[in-house]
């Protein structure tokens, strides 16, 4: 009883499939300046993430996984302000499919809040490049944090669309997987825990979140990366369609069937 009262104990996985639909029938009916201003706060947020990550990438002493690692860690960062702060994240809002499969949300609604997000998403992302490169922060280790923005996003542009995807399935698989966790938590802390150890996996492991690359796109171009418009577009959408079927089909609707499904109960 006590740990009911102080809040001491985790949502079980069917309370959290539950309330991660509920939750995403919340936020398909958000008003639409609500939905967009929320998403311009995840993009900034996850590329707060990737600045962090960035300075991390930057120093030449570490090896390599301690870099992947650290990197992956600090990382964390931008959906730690996302679910605690309060912000809209196109990767995480691929769990209103649990909602759609429910037959709470239309096709219609589900299709428009990811696109309504994901836009937002965008212009954060890109606001905060453009403010990180006019801040001078490309300079910082004799101009390491520079260049080492510029390496990342050329890397990511390289990448074949294939492995894009690929990538991209496999980073919304744990990022969807840490904001369901988070969904467990009832305080900041259980949050963060949840939240940290899925998205350090992600980072270090190389994956790809879209909302990230649209932070990293434009700084390494604002910073004179001679990247191709043609190969980060290509990037993107891979990466986008990736992080739908990571988030939405291997998370969200794996769990609608396990938890939510007709005669699940009985099963």
């Amino acid at each position: 009883m006590s740990s009911q009262i102080f809040g001491l104990d985790a949502f079980a996985p069917k309370e959290i499939a539950a309330r991660v639909a509920d939750i995403g029938v919340a936020k398909a009916r958000l008003p639409l300046l609500t939905q967009a201003l929320l998403g311009v706060l995840a993009g900034a947020f996850i590329g707060l993430g990737a600045l962090m990550f960035t300075l991390v990438a930057s120093d030449k002493s570490l090896g390599f996984a301690a870099t992947r690692l650290l990197g992956g860690l600090v990382f964390s960062l931008g959906l730690v302000l996302v679910s605690v702060a309060g912000a809209e994240l196109f990767t995480g809002n691929n769990l209103l499919a649990m909602a759609w499969a429910s037959r709470r949300l239309s096709t219609v609604e589900a299709l428009r809040n990811w696109l309504v997000v994901c836009t937002a998403n965008l212009v954060g992302a890109v606001g905060l490049a453009l403010l990180v490169a006019w801040s001078g922060h490309g300079t910082m280790n004799q101009g390491e944090v520079g260049r080492a923005a510029i390496e990342i996003a050329s890397n990511k542009a390289a990448l074949d669309p294939g492995t894009a995807f690929v990538r991209g399935v496999l980073c919304n698989l744990l990022v969807c997987m840490a904001v369901w966790m988070a969904m467990a938590g009832r305080s900041v802390s259980d949050k963060v825990v949840a939240i940290v150890f899925p998205i350090t996996a992600f980072v270090a492991a190389g994956f790809e979140h879209s909302i990230a690359n649209m932070y990293f796109f434009p700084l390494a171009m604002l910073l004179g990366a001679p990247l191709s418009a043609w190969d980060m577009l290509v990037n993107l959408v891979m990466v986008i369609a990736g992080n739908l079927v990571g988030g939405s089909v291997l998370v969200a609707l794996v769990y609608w069937a396990i938890y939510l499904r007709p005669g699940a109960e009985s099963s």
